[in-house]
């Protein structure tokens, strides 16, 4: 099949959610992948933040061939041991006092029962977002998701949700005051499609405070942040925040679907048969996938690595005048002009990035393993695009 053929054929079938890159790729190893014409990209957008390990990661695809010759699929109406030794991993890696888990299969479905499981606990229906946040585009997510583009066309049946300015404590106070509804507030600790946008951590910890203070739970959407991405296995460490529930799900897997979420002892305790449901979530090759990438980041000790990868973009980047957000694999280079056209010239030289809310940033999620002086030929190419008037655009 040729480039066109498969662009034809999904443009045809496919129902046209998405802006694409004009390319179609057919194969992927470690920070690169090549499309059906044999042509190299360097990977720096990650297949939007999933890549944590590279691509097709050799323990994970070990793991996967083996589990599929051993048991492809059984329900949690069963015990599994694969399950019961991802389960054992996750636990172990979790913040302390959050070690129970709920596995499903992506991040809108983690933050979904998040949400869902706030609201039973604490009994309140209004959630409080952030503005700038995405959490996915399910009806429960998406009522909690800042673009008005997103949620406009269903506002009527969406949950009630307060939108309050990131990073304004004050303001999430007065929500409280004006709402005696709140069951829980939710962030995304660093926001993505804002362009990496992140808060002091003395704001993380008045968050704590404030639900503390008011009965309601700190939910943390940790889909992107979280497996190590930032530097630690969970970013609320860095903060000295424990939130109430932490959603998983992109680099969980290392390339296959799962989300998971992890919960309190506290709320846990509350939990009964029939609260809360899956078949497909906690399946064997998402637990086999799971186990693979979290012995992987720990036993090649990735985690500071990530630490290691961002300040080596950031260095990279001064001599070209440009500020970097971010923390570890989740970085937002921030321009003096529109995105768009460097990102179409960095395209042109073999590079994916990935663009934001926020025109003037370029976004890169790339695996945290990336070799050092790959990231080097991504600085010399930006100076390079930098330099070029480009007209042609990428929109993904």
């Amino acid at each position: 099949m040729t480039t066109q053929e498969a662009i034809a054929l999904e443009n045809l079938y496919q129902i046209p959610t998405y802006a694409r890159m004009p390319i179609a790729l057919s194969r992927g190893k470690g920070s690169y992948v090549w499309d059906i014409d044999g042509r190299k990209y360097l990977d720096l957008y990650g297949g939007h933040c999933v890549a944590l390990l590279g691509h097709s990661p050799t323990r994970v695809v070990e793991a996967i061939r083996a589990q599929a010759e051993q048991l492809l699929f059984y329900s949690n109406t069963v015990y599994n041991d694969t399950r019961a030794r991802a389960l054992e991993r996750l636990g172990t890696l979790a913040p302390e006092g959050l070690q129970h888990v709920f596995f499903c299969n992506s991040g809108a479905e983690a933050n979904e029962t998040a949400l869902k499981l706030a609201r039973k606990h604490t009994r309140g229906p209004r959630i409080v977002a952030m503005e700038g946040g995405f959490h996915g585009r399910t009806l429960g997510c998406l009522a909690t998701t800042w673009k008005d583009a997103y949620r406009a066309p269903y506002r009527d049946v969406l949950p009630a949700t307060t939108f309050v300015p990131f990073g304004d404590a004050a303001a999430v106070e007065e929500a409280f005051e004006a709402h005696g509804d709140i069951a829980a507030v939710l962030l995304e600790p660093i926001q993505s499609m804002a362009g990496m946008v992140e808060a002091p951590a003395t704001y993380y910890r008045t968050l704590r405070d404030l639900c503390d203070r008011y009965g309601a739970l700190l939910l943390f959407d940790e889909v992107q942040t979280g497996v190590g991405r930032t530097g630690t296995f969970s970013i609320s460490t860095q903060y000295g925040v424990r939130p109430d529930c932490i959603s998983l799900a992109k680099s969980l897997g290392g390339g296959v679907p799962v989300g998971a979420v992890l919960l309190s002892d506290e709320i846990a305790s509350t939990v009964k048969p029939g609260d809360q449901g899956t078949t497909f979530g906690g399946g064997m090759i998402a637990m086999a996938a799971v186990e693979a990438t979290l012995q992987t980041l720990v036993e090649e000790n990735l985690m500071p690595r990530a630490s290691n990868l961002f300040e080596h973009i950031r260095s990279g980047l001064e001599p070209l005048g440009c500020s970097v957000r971010g923390r570890g694999g989740l970085i937002g280079i921030v321009l003096d002009r529109p995105a768009s056209p460097v990102r179409a010239a960095l395209f042109e030289q073999g590079i994916l990035t990935g663009g934001a809310d926020d025109p003037n940033v370029i976004r890169l999620m790339p695996p945290i393993n990336t070799p050092f002086e790959a990231l080097d030929g991504f600085c010399e190419a930006l100076s390079s695009a930098l330099n070029i008037r480009q007209t042609v655009e990428i929109d993904t």
